[in-house]
């Protein structure tokens, strides 16, 4: 699948993690720790809301538009899993192909994702 090598594409030399646990601390260190808390907070708000939009409206005419938020805002916290996959519906959708999109998998990401930050906040 081309997720697999968006680490690469993107520069990152490392197997492919769900968190990019480096661009947390670069954030982290860029804004401080509690400013990091209330913007990872408010990513994890905003995600969660666009999801529940992709879930009622499904493959609407603003999927494309939906997935670039959802790839775009996943590589700011370093959820590069979900961007990956995010990236490869927006280009799916970007080519007409919206009804290819796995927006289960989508969903399923951003879970697992948000359940490994929370742990690896917590662990730190």
């Amino acid at each position: 699948m081309i997720w697999q090598s968006f680490p690469r594409i993107l520069g990152l030399n490392m197997e492919m993690e769900m968190i990019h646990w480096a661009r947390v601390q670069e954030l982290k260190e860029e804004i401080g720790e509690e400013d990091f808390s209330d913007v990872a907070e408010v990513f994890l708000e905003e995600v969660e809301e666009a999801l529940e939009r992709l879930k009622t409206s499904g493959r609407g005419e603003n999927l494309e538009a939906d997935l670039h938020f959802l790839k775009s805002s996943s590589l700011n916290l370093g959820f590069v899993e979900m961007a990956a996959i995010c990236a490869a519906g927006e280009r799916a959708a970007a080519e007409g192909r919206g009804d290819s999109v796995d927006l289960e998998a989508i969903f399923v990401a951003f879970d697992e994702s948000k359940a490994a930050f929370l742990e690896g906040q917590r662990m730190n």
